[in-house]
């Protein structure tokens, strides 16, 4: 997989300008949480391992909180058939 600009992913969140991906790179502001759950889906990474950055993901613990990834991904498709609409 070839890296992806700022501006690639600006156009993949239909952002109007490239500018809040820089304020998040610079630490100035955080996506919102729709924005969070479409990066987790274009860099394939669960949410809580970009917020947690660099600490140690513990998969096994997310394994267990089973009926709220559930959730969170039935939250998820809503947001992407609601985007497609």
């Amino acid at each position: 997989m070839s890296a992806l600009s700022v501006k690639d992913v600006q156009q993949y969140l239909g952002l109007g300008s490239i500018q809040s991906v820089y304020h998040w790179l610079n630490g100035i502001s955080i996506p919102t949480i729709d924005n969070l759950y479409a990066l987790s889906e274009l860099f394939q990474l669960p949410v809580d391992e970009m917020l947690c950055g660099n600490r140690q993901y513990d998969y096994k613990a997310a394994g267990r909180q089973n009926a709220r990834v559930k959730r969170l991904q039935a939250y998820h498709d809503r947001l992407l058939e609601h985007k497609a609409a």
